[in-house]
């Protein structure tokens, strides 16, 4: 099964050394410090606390939110409704019983929105899920304009997709937003959730030979080799730019192998809400039954966001990868590494002038993908002023080089354009756990004027990689995502 990491005109994975980066030794990264959490890129710590805020340390507890205190502030916007359930993480013990349980409770027709080769019906189904709100489960284009609304734009060739506010968590538009289709790499966005929040960067780990096994054919990769020594820093870094599927396995190995991780994967997948989702591999490889929708990525980035170090990774334009070890004149190794550059694959981040895409204005990450089941995936984020929105499109039909990245950069600048003059046709759900007091009795209601099925409120807002000190959870009061949101947007190059 050919898998494609990068844009089909590409013809190439997104794997390999860029000659044109520089070559200076791995180690010598600039604002990482060692696993601390202080400036690291578009982010900082949690600066500028307003008065009445109070900060939670939250690390060491589990789940999404570990890396970050947490700011308890007063959410701002309207109460809907919310799950009261508790946040808390799986108990299961062994993956052995963990990934059965897992699976039996992931989406019980997800196995059957792909064939047996992994590939999606050409058609959305006439009913999807509801999460969100009424309108998304409805197949089609989903919007609600306004006076002084622009249109959308009229090319837009995207099986699925969906723009939201990604503070408000309002979706200002959407398109078969819970079709469940092949995800590629953009599933790495749930991998990282999951994952990253177990391991300080600093970490080191020397590969063993079998933690590179298993790795699909045509799989993208960043280029570790067995027996040697990477950084936790390294590899994740391998992840976001390279979308490495070695540098996923040799991680999910750390976290107890394929089979715990995906069982980890899809618990995490349903502590958010992420419905749609039924995770079969870690990296996003093509897989029968493997499949998330537009709606699901854009929660696994909203989510991932918050942690100041996923936000590191996913605007880093270019870095140094370890290399191997230099050998003296006797053949003996020597304590000397060589490292080589590696780029963003995200075209939107660090653009393509072949294809002529230009890097967007704002953006600060967050994730691509292309398989051939998939066709190209991209979740991205950006900001423009105090706005800050989220786009995902999966599978344009259109044949044009990196056509999924000039879809969404219309659609960003639509959203931009949009925002105050349309009414939102659904929310981004919160995780499990983090709703408003009410129970449920208020909420937004969709076009037709039905409540939204919403449980759980996206009305306060939630910080992105694009200048938010300490992403956070917040529970309080009406209890939504918020975020100290002072700090500007970069985009990050070391």
């Amino acid at each position: 099964m050919n898998q494609l990491h990068t844009p089909k005109a590409g013809g190439k994975q997104e794997a390999g050394r860029l000659g044109f980066v520089g070559s200076r030794a791995a180690g010598s990264r600039s604002g990482s410090g060692a696993g601390a959490n202080t400036d690291t890129g578009p982010i900082g710590p949690a600066r500028g606390v307003r008065s009445g805020d109070s900060l939670i340390d939250t690390r060491g507890l589990g789940g999404t939110f570990t890396s970050v205190p947490t700011i308890f502030r007063n959410p701002r916007g309207p109460k809907v409704p919310g799950a009261a359930t508790r946040y808390g993480a799986v108990a299961l013990t062994t993956a052995s019983l963990l990934l059965p349980a897992l699976l039996a409770a992931a989406p019980a027709q997800a196995a059957d929105h792909t064939d047996d080769k992994g590939k999606p019906p050409t058609k959305p189904p006439g009913q999807m899920s509801t999460v969100g709100g009424d309108a998304l489960g409805r197949p089609g284009r989903q919007v609600q304009p306004e006076s002084g609304a622009p249109a959308l734009p009229k090319d837009l060739s995207g099986r699925s997709w969906l723009v939201a506010d990604a503070e408000s968590g309002e979706i200002l538009a959407a398109e078969n937003a819970h079709w469940r289709l092949p995800p590629a790499s953009t599933l790495k966005m749930l991998f990282a959730d999951t994952v990253l929040p177990k391991f300080p960067k600093t970490q080191t780990h020397k590969v063993a030979p079998e933690e590179l096994q298993g790795m699909g054919a045509g799989s993208s990769l960043v280029g570790i080799k067995e027996n040697l020594t990477y950084t936790v820093h390294d590899l994740w870094r391998g992840v976001f730019l390279k979308s490495g599927n070695d540098a996923v396995h040799v991680l999910a190995a750390m976290n107890g192998g394929i089979p715990k991780t995906v069982a980890d994967m899809q618990a995490h997948a349903k502590k958010l809400r992420a419905d749609d989702t039924h995770v079969v591999s870690p990296d996003g490889y093509d897989e029968p039954g493997q499949v998330s929708s537009a709606y699901d990525l854009t929660l696994f980035a909203r989510s991932g966001l918050q942690n100041a170090d996923f936000r590191e990774y996913c605007s880093t334009q270019s870095a140094q990868f370890p290399g191997e070890e230099k050998k003296d004149k006797k053949g003996k190794q020597g304590k000397k590494r060589e490292s080589f550059g590696i780029q963003n694959t995200n075209r939107l981040l660090v653009g393509d002038q072949y294809n002529g895409v230009q890097p967007y204005k704002g953006i600060a990450g967050v994730k691509n993908g292309n398989t051939t089941n998939a066709g190209a995936t991209f979740t991205g984020v950006a900001q423009r002023g105090e706005r800050k929105l989220l786009v995902t499109v999966m599978n344009p039909q259109k044949a044009e080089a990196d056509e999924v990245y000039k879809e969404s950069a219309r659609l960003l600048d639509w959203g931009f354009a949009a925002a105050e003059h349309v009414k939102p046709v659904g929310m981004l759900v919160p995780p499990q756990g983090v709703g408003d007091k009410s129970g449920g009795k208020s909420g937004v209601k969709n076009q037709s004027g039905a409540q939204a099925s919403v449980a759980g409120s996206g009305g306060g807002g939630m910080g992105t990689a694009l200048g938010i000190a300490g992403g956070a959870v917040v529970v309080l009061a009406a209890a939504a995502f918020l975020v100290n949101r002072r700090w500007p947007l970069r985009r990050r190059r070391s």
